[in-house]
């Protein structure tokens, strides 16, 4: 059983890790990630520069973590929403649509990290590629498992390609909401999630079908 000083410790070293994750997202938004420097984030974030290196062994280890636990809280939110929308029997594509919204709700919260998580996304010469690769995997399979549920129950169509539906849909929400908060600040969530959950169940194009 774990002591009341090591659970005190722990939860003081997370809270520093969540203050350095917080500070290194904005400067490397703000500047760049070549151009952040370790001093920087320290000061940002209010601690030593060796408490960043006492959390992790390098900028680029603070980064590639940094991608994990953020894409980690994004598929979190991913699997509780469409737990939620099924649970009481809904549909597969309620589930799908109560993602939509999840997904908005986290890059309106987190905006800078989703605006270099998708950045990251077409650089191929960094360090934490694979980790990026295997974290973005992650969000997709939580959309992948609900489009499988819906084929097998019946409720979607057999010819639908699974994984490439998943990256759709996933992609859609996130350049979806960046367009939203660079060029169309005005509109409300719920406005974007009404849009966005108009073209998932197919109600674009005027017909009754």
């Amino acid at each position: 059983m774990e002591s009341s000083a090591s659970s005190a410790s722990r939860t003081r070293r997370e809270a520093t890790r969540q203050k350095l994750y917080e500070a290194a997202v904005t400067l490397i938004a703000e500047q760049g990630f070549s151009a952040t420097t370790v001093d920087e984030i320290a000061e940002r974030a209010g601690v030593a520069k060796g408490t960043v290196y006492y959390n992790f062994a390098s900028k680029s280890v603070l980064f590639e973590e940094l991608l994990r636990h953020g894409v980690g809280l994004l598929t979190a939110s991913l699997k509780t929403a469409a737990d939620e929308a099924t649970r009481d029997g809904g549909r597969h594509v309620d589930a799908l649509d109560a993602m939509i919204r999840a997904g908005l709700v986290f890059i309106d919260r987190y905006p800078a990290f989703t605006q270099l998580y998708v950045a990251e996304l077409w650089r191929t010469n960094r360090a934490w590629q694979s980790t990026l690769m295997v974290v973005r995997q992650q969000a997709v399979a939580v959309v992948e498992d609900v489009l499988r549920g819906g084929v097998a129950s019946g409720e979607l169509s057999e010819e639908i390609d699974i994984p490439l539906t998943a990256a759709a849909l996933v992609g859609m929400v996130l350049v979806a909401a960046l367009d939203w908060q660079a060029f169309q600040p005005e509109r409300s969530l719920d406005d974007v999630h009404a849009a966005l959950s108009r073209l998932l169940q197919g109600r674009v194009s005027g017909g009754n079908a």
